[in-house]
């Protein structure tokens, strides 16, 4: 006889859900525990002229960004789901594909054809004579390359509410006398706040957590200057100070999407509506729509296709160190499989509690384990540094100290999805099942499982692409040796070998481009 239900509960969810939280919250220990070892010198540095520069540089950076991405996102959603625009399905795909280039290989693409001795300026200069051109590094250029690679993650939830939106509520708009500038104020554009504000802060905390695009730009923000500091000074107690008032500036953007969440109206959706609305003739503006989008697709897509294929073609030429590229493709294809596996597996007791026990501690669990994702990469990198020198050595500068931090950072991605898929799987299948004398992990195995696998490969497709591009908690902790697609891109673009660049970066956009390729897939079933 085995033991009692509610004891194998506690063991199945409640013992591994408390484990799994207690990773994630290391690096909230660890930056409490650097707070309180701070000194007065060191917290005055937050009062000094560099700190207030950085500050200013990151939210000047985070504002410009996430407000030009969310102008482009609302305007190219509204082109291509309410209008007549020629080939409107083509550009839904392709304005959405810019989101598979980690920003330091976009940036690197932009540097390496728009810089002052680019290609673009190689190739004016038999022309028209032209031997330098405007400096893109510094604030335009960061801004150029985390606005064209971020603006998706706000268009793509915009356009999913503008398509769920009921079309009778234009209709009797109109009816009212409003003209079409008048529908979109009033209707359209409240309608599409909630998908508009959530959008616009995943852009700008991936601009504050962003680190690969800022620096080749060598523009100084917050997470640059922690990186510099922790490489630099043996003292870390500065980049932890830094690593606060970013952490702070991550909680005050996710503070202000949950306020949204409270005020937030409900609308109906298309399938409670009329039918289908009437695509808006654009009549002559269709030539302006074709150039935003041609030029957008352009900027973000097809410059960095070219100058990654020239400067693949300048690596073939000079014989690619073929043994390096499957080497950090292989190492790359295991880290971010491992780290898709064990997140989904630490995210199934999480995910069970919240579908099938909700209450405070599920809710508690759920809340925390967002924490990475609140969190930059390099602070996360930080906190396993200090507490694997301190407490766990034989794990320091380890594969497993790496997954560790995957798991913290992509934690939400996996619970999120496993959680949707099973709040979809009715009760009483499990019931049965128990009724027929399964216990209770037969029963998930037999019945829960097969019908919540799409939740799993989605959430294991997302934190596979994301670990794939993950650079700043790679660098820190990967293994001594343990080149990946990131490191070699990044080491190469850092000392301005472009063309040895360029296969892994190739690499890494088409295995990242894999679960792209499924959700497309799956959204067209």
């Amino acid at each position: 006889m085995g033991p009692p239900a509610s004891l194998r509960r506690v063991l199945l969810l409640y013992v591994p859900s408390a484990l799994v939280m207690l990773a994630v919250l290391l690096p909230m220990s660890y930056l409490v525990i650097r707070a309180l070892q701070v000194d007065t010198a060191s917290l005055g540095m937050l009062l000094r002229t560099r700190t207030l520069r950085l500050m200013s540089n990151s939210l000047a950076l985070a504002a410009a960004v996430t407000g030009t991405s969310g102008l482009l996102s609302v305007t190219v959603a509204w082109l291509t789901v309410r209008t007549d625009l020629p080939g409107r399905r083509i550009w839904s795909v392709l304005t959405s594909l810019p989101l598979v280039i980690p920003s330091y290989v976009g940036a690197y693409l932009l540097a390496a054809a728009l810089g002052p001795r680019g290609m673009l300026q190689s190739g004016l200069e038999p022309l028209l004579g032209i031997q330098r051109l405007p400096d893109i590094y510094g604030f335009w250029g960061a801004y150029l390359a985390l606005t064209l690679l971020s603006y998706p993650y706000v268009l793509i939830p915009v356009r999913a509410s503008l398509r769920g939106m009921d079309p009778a509520l234009e209709e009797s708009a109109r009816s009212l006398g409003h003209d079409s500038w008048g529908v979109f104020r009033r209707v359209t554009l409240p309608h599409l706040r909630p998908a508009l504000i959530a959008g616009a802060v995943l852009v700008a905390l991936y601009t504050l957590r962003d680190f690969g695009a800022v620096s080749i730009m060598r523009f100084t923000t917050f997470t640059r200057a922690i990186y510099i500091q922790y490489q630099s000074a043996l003292d870390r107690s500065s980049a932890a100070v830094l690593s606060l008032v970013l952490v702070a500036l991550t909680v005050l953007l996710l503070s202000v999407e949950l306020r949204s969440r409270r005020t937030e109206q409900i609308y109906g959706s298309a399938e409670n509506g009329h039918g289908r609305q009437a695509r808006l003739a654009l009549g002559p503006w269709r030539w302006p729509a074709l150039l935003l989008c041609g030029s957008l697709v352009s900027l973000a897509l097809v410059l960095p296709a070219g100058v990654l294929t020239y400067w693949l073609v300048r690596a073939l030429q000079e014989g690619p160190d073929i043994t390096t590229l499957l080497q950090a493709t292989r190492n790359s294809m295991l880290a971010s499989g491992l780290a898709a596996l064990i997140t989904l597996v630490a995210a199934t007791p999480l995910a069970v509690l919240g579908a099938r026990s909700p209450g405070r501690w599920s809710r508690w669990t759920e809340r925390f384990s967002h924490v990475g994702f609140a969190l930059p990469g390099i602070v996360i990198a930080l906190a396993l540094v200090f507490f694997g020198i301190r407490a766990a050595l034989p794990l320091y500068q380890t594969l497993p100290m790496l997954l560790l931090a995957y798991l913290i950072l992509f934690l939400p991605q996996a619970v999120g999805a496993l959680r949707s898929s099973m709040l979809q799987v009715p009760v009483i299948l499990e019931e049965a099942g128990r009724s027929l004398g399964r216990g209770p992990i037969s029963v998930f195995l037999r019945v829960t499982l097969p019908l919540v696998r799409p939740g799993l490969v989605a959430g294991a497709a997302l934190v596979f692409l994301t670990t794939m591009k993950e650079l700043q908690a790679t660098l820190i902790l990967s293994p001594f040796g343990f080149n990946t697609l990131a490191t070699e891109v990044w080491s190469a673009v850092s000392e301005a070998f472009f063309a040895r660049a360029a296969g892994p970066a190739l690499l890494l956009i088409l295995v990242s481009s894999l679960p792209m390729a499924y959700f497309a897939l799956r959204d067209d079933d």
